[in-house]
């Protein structure tokens, strides 16, 4: 039996992995809708035939550009950037960073719009590891050229877009160009201030090869929600297939053991990834999803242990050890679809497709759930029902004592009959 559980649990490891896909760039992703519509985009792109367009991988942005090289072999870049601001309040940032691709050491341009305001105010910035900790933010210059810079809020399309032409020295590779880009609701006169802090908002970056549009995401890393189902499956194993509707005994044990620890290990890698980010993005936590993770990491590693640390049938402990495993199982129930709903709100907040993907997963869950529970209880009460029928029908024996003389006395005989009822 201990071959087919670790055969179990090599088979379902290998059918969970089936869909992980390594990619490590991603070619260009045309631009569509109302962006080519802008007047800024059909002008930039009467300039020359060489412009490239794509959809930013984040916060519904597109972005256009093309360039040359200079007699001083520099690189003239001109850029397109833009997206649905979704209030009359906002900023737009694009920027370049020489170093790696990360918010922190970014040339920016920075566009801001405020209300009854005619013509937005467009900037150049440096962004310190100061403006993440809260220092003001203000207008500075930066280690190269900016020209042309023009903000266009093209209210007819409901576009926000700014073009600026940049000229970049050598140390700027154009094959592989560090580019970052934000959105913001929050202005303080013309000052941008904080942006919002989910995934889309942090993953705003991207290693760009100006030649192909080919393009290297940064920190988007697909979590899957494997974990959110294999766990609540092995539960499912044990309620209904231990005793009712159906004895699968020892199978059901060995399934159930090999759901959760195939379960553990993917959400093990997960939090251990989280970790990582975490680490990764260390001005930014997620609070309620850090504390939930670790609790649900703990949990499963006591579910864990606690196969190995079983008491047999006839220990006086086992019933201790009962409460203790369903109790931290139902627990379990509850505190990872709540976290995994966290999880897909930080990394996808407009994308509502994962929701009811898992919302579906949910759903079927429960009503495999609810079909084994009703058929389960009723075929407990019919043999219930059954037994006691049988037992009310049973013979049973009956004592008559006789008394020859009509009187009970020592020496007296006694015979016991059988009454059919």
């Amino acid at each position: 039996m201990q071959s087919f559980a670790l055969n179990t649990i090599f088979i379902l490891i290998s059918l969970s992995h089936l869909s992980i896909v390594v990619s490590s760039s991603k070619p260009l992703n045309p631009c569509n809708g109302d962006f080519l519509h802008t007047q800024a985009y059909r002008q930039m792109q009467n300039q020359t035939n060489t412009t490239h367009c794509k959809k930013l991988s984040s916060l519904q942005a597109q972005f256009a550009w093309n360039y040359h090289k200079t007699s001083h072999n520099q690189t003239q870049l001109n850029i397109l950037i833009g997206t649905k601001l979704i209030t009359n309040m906002g900023w737009l940032a694009w920027g370049i960073n020489p170093d790696l691709p990360r918010m922190v050491g970014t040339r920016a341009i920075i566009a801001v719009k405020v209300p009854n305001q005619i013509t937005p105010s467009v900037n150049t910035y440096n962004i310190t590891k100061d403006i993440q900790l809260g220092c003001k933010f203000q207008p500075s210059g930066i280690d190269f050229m900016v020209q042309n810079m023009t903000v266009v809020d093209d209210k007819d399309v409901g576009f926000f877009s700014v073009f600026a032409t940049l000229v970049l020295p050598q140390r700027y590779n154009v094959s592989s160009l560090n580019h970052v880009w934000q959105v913001g609701y929050c202005v303080d006169g013309l000052e941008p201030k904080m942006h919002e802090t989910s995934l889309g908002n942090l993953d705003s970056k991207e290693v760009l090869d100006l030649e192909t549009g080919d393009c290297q995401n940064i920190g988007q890393h697909r979590r899957h929600m494997r974990k959110g189902t294999l766990m609540p499956l092995g539960v499912i194993v044990a309620r209904y297939f231990k005793q009712f509707p159906i004895k699968l005994d020892p199978c059901w044990y060995y399934f159930h053991y090999c759901c959760q620890v195939v379960g553990y290990i993917l959400g093990t890698a997960g939090w251990g990834l989280g970790l990582f980010l975490g680490h990764e993005s260390k001005y930014y936590t997620f609070h309620s999803h850090r504390v939930l993770g670790i609790c649900i990491f703990g949990f499963t590693t006591l579910q864990i242990l606690a196969f190995q640390f079983k008491p047999t049938q006839e220990d006086e402990y086992r019933k201790h050890w009962n409460v203790y495993h369903h109790f931290l199982g139902y627990a379990l129930l509850v505190m990872i679809p709540v976290n995994i709903y966290k999880g897909i709100k930080l990394l996808k907040p407009n994308n509502i497709t994962w929701k009811w993907t898992y919302n579906g997963i949910l759903v079927l869950l429960g009503v495999v759930v609810l079909a084994l529970e009703i058929v389960t209880w009723a075929i407990f009460l019919y043999k219930k029902c059954c037994k006691k029928t049988v037992e009310e029908s049973s013979p049973r024996r009956v004592e008559i004592e006789e008394d020859n003389k009509g009187q009970t006395k020592e020496g007296s005989s006694s015979r016991t009959i059988e009454v059919q009822e």
